[in-house]
């Protein structure tokens, strides 16, 4: 049977129609069962009801955290990131380190003077515990928090990691961080902590009493990663003070301590360019707590 050219023409457009419309149904229904492949939940209160009942309106709004989170990567690592800003300004806000199959908590904390000395301690630790209590059921692996944070984020950061009384006060212990991460952190006393408490110093005159996370150097710490940027740009005399953070670490038998002084950088273009060192870090461990896992379960025998 012979059909004419018009009539040829006809049937292949009708079938270059079917196969698009087939070819469109396809990509919409892979579209529609496909689960999105990240999550952000944002004003999360992380006090608990019994804490807010006695809180007042600025720790209601300041104690809040967001939370990034991949939803087709169970187990994954969390990093929680507190901004800098001199314990007196900044907001919270997640490191550049979205689509890293890391989940990222952003936290909100006190600023001086409203929030009277130690508050940021203390909601920094909060913020903490909430994460080691929540993140599992949103698919994370509580064994892989990483605790890290800017200037002012990283002193909070190392404070509440070296010194036990701030996790101890929530009822969990820094011994069940994976690692902590400050970035351009002051490890000496913090210059508005030593004028809070009356100190008359300099600036940079040193102090390195309890509120000094050099004060908590000793070697059964959590894995720390140190990241700085170049000291001829840098704060004066902060790659310097992590670097002896690092070395006294190492002297009392610390063999999880990573130091990096990031040449280029000043105090803040390193917050983005020591991301790639922040992330590198944390697939290490993430990497050495999965084989100390399948390690243990193969030395466990079957019931």
């Amino acid at each position: 049977m012979s059909i004419s050219g018009e009539t040829f023409f006809q049937v292949m457009i009708l079938r270059c129609g079917l196969a698009f419309m087939l070819t469109c149904g396809m990509v919409f229904a892979q579209e529609a069962t496909t689960a999105p492949a990240e999550s952000v939940l944002q004003g999360i209160s992380y006090y608990d009801e019994s804490a807010l009942k006695k809180a007042g309106d600025y720790q209601r709004a300041q104690c809040q955290l967001d939370l990034y989170y991949p939803t087709n990567k169970p187990g994954f690592a969390t990093v929680v990131w507190f901004h800098g800003g001199g314990l007196t300004e900044g907001k919270r806000s997640f490191p550049r380190l979205k689509g890293e199959g890391i989940a990222l908590v952003a936290v909100g904390y006190r600023l001086s003077p409203q929030g009277k000395f130690p508050a940021y301690l203390e909601d920094a630790a909060a913020a903490v515990a909430w994460t080691l209590r929540h993140i599992e059921k949103y698919g994370g692996d509580p064994k892989k928090v990483f605790v890290a944070g800017h200037s002012a984020g990283g002193y909070l950061a190392a404070m509440i990691g070296m010194d036990p009384r701030w996790l101890a006060a929530q009822s969990v212990s820094n011994r069940q961080l994976a690692g902590l991460i400050p970035v351009s952190a002051q490890v000496t006393t913090h210059f508005h902590v030593k004028k809070i408490l009356g100190d008359q110093g300099q600036q940079f005159r040193p102090l390195i009493d309890q509120y000094a996370p050099l004060y908590y150097a000793a070697a059964d710490l959590p894995p720390i990663c140190l990241i700085t940027g170049d000291r001829r740009i840098e704060f004066k005399a902060r790659v310097e003070e992590n670097d002896f953070l690092a070395a006294s670490l190492r002297a009392l038998g610390n063999t999880q301590v990573e130091f990096y002084e990031m040449g280029g950088l000043n105090h803040s273009t390193v917050v983005e360019g020591g991301m790639p060192v922040l992330r590198d870090f944390v697939r290490k461990i993430v990497k050495v707590l999965d084989e100390a896992k399948k390690t243990t379960t193969r030395a466990t025998p079957a019931p």
